[in-house]
């Protein structure tokens, strides 16, 4: 059987909100509810935290340990090197991409990603092309071989420091869209990038059942709709454009 990975980049050098994967948020940091989620995806053999080799992410590497995470340390700029060492490192056959900073990253969405590769039989799938969930629960799925193909043939800086802009244009690899709910869902913003981003998080999570790694994006909506303050959070935030 194929081994499938999900490789998720973490560092503490983000130059928005410095650290903020390693934030305190309803008991555990923020890593923590991220990799507790992609764990949960069905059909994910090994979940791999992909950090760098500077000093300053040696907590990365020990939050990751704790969490069960492999991990794989790589180059801080070259982020398309470091997942396709991390996929060989883990002898990955399928990989997805989740970034750390989505702590409500949706394990019933991300397997839908994955089984929508193998069932269009394409190289490449995704749920944002053209976005139509909320942002943050953005996933992509790839066959290590096409990301080994991107990595040695990518040579944009843009290319190389976003992971899979090759993937996503090049016309060699074919591709497939999990659409979403789109409207209102589709101008949400649960990511983490800036401190009001942090606020939302913190008055949403306090309002998430115990056991929060199993709640999905219809349980948020429903929480959000009944509290229309939360929302308005992170409001300015939002990119509609997305």
């Amino acid at each position: 059987m194929p081994l499938t990975a999900i490789i998720v980049q973490a560092r503490m050098g983000s130059t928005r909100l410095p650290k903020k994967v390693m934030m305190p948020l309803a008991g555990q940091t923020v890593l923590a509810h991220v990799l507790d989620r992609c764990r949960a995806v069905d059909g994910v053999d090994v979940v791999c935290c992909a950090t760098t080799v500077a000093p300053e992410d040696e907590a990365i590497v020990a939050e990751a340990e704790r969490c069960g995470a492999a991990v794989f340390r790589g180059s801080p700029t070259d982020v398309l090197d470091r997942y396709a060492r991390a996929a060989q490192m883990v002898g990955a056959d399928v990989v997805m991409r989740v970034t750390s900073d989505c702590p409500l990253i949706d394990p019933e969405i991300c397997a839908a990603v994955l089984r929508l590769r193998a069932e269009e039989g394409v190289e490449y799938a995704a749920n944002n092309m053209p976005p139509s969930w909320p942002h943050g629960l953005d996933c992509e799925a790839f066959g290590a071989d096409a990301l080994a193909l991107a990595a040695a043939t990518a040579n944009e800086d843009f290319e190389r420091e976003h992971v899979t802009p090759w993937l996503r244009n090049h016309p060699s690899i074919s591709r497939a869209n999990l659409e979403g709910p789109g409207g209102l869902p589709a101008t949400l913003r649960w990511t983490l990038d800036y401190p009001e981003d942090m606020r939302f998080f913190e008055a949403l999570f306090a309002k998430l059942p115990k056991g929060a790694s199993s709640v999905g994006m219809d349980e948020v909506l429903a929480i959000l709709q009944r509290h229309p303050e939360v929302s308005a959070i992170n409001q300015q935030r939002r990119d509609t454009s997305r």
